[in-house]
């Protein structure tokens, strides 16, 4: 084999070992990209279970609250006295949090 042989291998090698460099790094992209997206999506599901959660615990209150008083407005009052409450403990949990 020649010089110019040698040479326009190495050249054909050159310009595939660029293509897979080049394809390594849209991959690379395509994965962060995709991590990420699935750590918005996690603060999604977190954030969406602690809305049912919240709308669980609203729908329990309001059976209690129901079981409890003996008229609409004394429902009212005890509800929401109850949420304050609940209100109140949130912001505790969250102040312990930070």
């Amino acid at each position: 084999m020649g010089a110019k042989e040698e040479l326009e291998q190495l050249n054909r090698i050159e310009q595939k070992l660029t293509k897979l460099i080049t394809r390594y790094n849209q991959a690379q992209e395509a994965l962060e990209k995709a991590q990420r997206e699935i750590r918005h999506l996690e603060l999604t599901v977190q954030q969406k279970e602690e809305e049912i959660k919240n709308f669980q615990n609203r729908e329990n209150i309001t059976k209690i609250v129901n079981t409890i008083a003996a008229d609409a407005t004394s429902a009212t009052e005890i509800k929401l006295k109850i949420n304050e409450y609940i209100r109140e403990i949130d912001k505790c949990i969250a102040y312990l949090r930070d």
